[in-house]
């Protein structure tokens, strides 16, 4: 009878201990259309030179960076323009293209992401909702080099 009982005790000592995954179920407050005109790079022409393209898949982040320094110092405005990439310099500009829907973004490359091998670049949250790609969270994209940097690799 001892046994049983030591044996309930010592279980539930230990889920009560134990880390649990915390979900935290958070509301985007949608970028003003104005803010990505404002703040969009200075290439205007569609026609212009495409020096580099990638195909594959683009993700977005949001809240949790929101505020904090990016890898080329600016600080991150998850309603703004940002985007990431494993191996552009800072102040590369692309045109990002929604392949689902044909809508596109010119951004500057200002963050460095860790290399995925299923993901070519990461968005902030004001790109992803100009690509309308807010519900699916991930898109294929195709990526084109406007422009290469010089900021650092």
């Amino acid at each position: 009878m001892l046994k049983p009982l030591l044996f309930f005790l010592l279980v539930i000592l230990f889920a009560a201990c134990s880390s649990t995954v915390r979900y935290n179920k958070v509301k985007y407050e949608p970028a003003e259309k104005e803010a990505i005109v404002e703040t969009e790079p200075q290439i205007e022409d569609d026609d212009a030179e495409i020096l580099e393209t990638q195909t594959g898949v683009a993700s977005f982040y949001a809240d949790k960076y929101n505020g904090l320094p990016t890898y080329s110092g600016e600080i991150y405005d998850m309603n703004g323009l940002s985007a990431a990439h494993p191996s552009y310099k800072m102040g590369t500009i692309v045109r990002v293209t929604n392949l689902y829907n044909k809508k596109s973004v010119i951004i500057p490359i200002n963050d460095r992401m860790p290399f995925r091998p299923d993901r070519i670049i990461d968005l902030s949250y004001g790109v992803a909702i100009a690509l309308d790609m807010v519900t699916a969270g991930i898109v294929d994209v195709r990526v084109e080099v406007l422009k290469w940097g010089e900021g650092r690799k």
